[in-house]
C-alpha cells in the first residue's frame, strides 16, 4: 500500500478516536483516498481498511474497550447512530454506546454506502448512508 495512503488512514483513524472528525468527514477523506471498505473489531481493537487491489492495512482503535454487552439492542445502537448523524455522539461516546447496545463491530462499506454492525450471535443492524437534502 502506499505510504501516503496507510498516511491517510492513520491520519482519519487517528482524528476519529480523539473525536476530531465525525462520521460524513472519515468516509469522505477514506472514499477519496481509494479506500473501498473498514472493518471496526471492538474484540480485538484493530480497524482494517480494504483497497479494491486486495491490500489491506490495519490500525489500533485508540481506545479503552469497555465491556461490550451481551445481549443486542438494536434501538439503544440507532439512538447511538442517530445521535453521531446529527454530530451530538462523537466516535470516543459512539464507541462506548455501541459496545453497551452488544455490538462487537461493524463493517463500513464505503462503495455500498452503508454500515453493518454486528452483534455477538450473528445479529445485523444495516443501516445506509443518509442521502444528502
Amino acid at each position: 500500500m502506499r505510504p501516503e495512503l496507510v498516511s491517510i488512514i492513520h491520519d482519519c483513524a487517528a482524528r476519529s478516536a480523539r473525536g476530531e472528525l465525525h462520521f460524513g468527514e472519515v468516509v469522505a477523506r477514506l472514499s477519496g483516498a481509494g479506500v473501498e471498505s473498514y472493518h471496526a473489531d471492538y474484540r480485538d481493537g484493530q480497524t482494517r481498511y480494504y483497497l479494491p487491489s486486495g491490500e489491506v492495512t490495519a490500525v489500533a482503535l485508540g481506545h479503552d474497550a469497555p465491556p461490550i454487552a451481551e445481549a443486542f439492542d438494536a434501538e439503544a445502537l440507532q439512538a447511538a447512530i442517530r445521535g453521531a448523524q446529527r454530530g451530538e455522539v462523537r466516535y470516543p461516546e459512539f464507541v462506548a454506546r455501541s459496545q453497551a447496545a452488544g455490538c462487537v463491530g461493524y463493517i463500513v462499506w464505503l462503495a455500498g454506502r452503508q454500515v453493518t454492525y454486528l452483534g455477538r450471535r450473528g445479529e445485523e443492524h444495516v443501516e445506509r448512508f443518509p442521502t444528502s437534502p
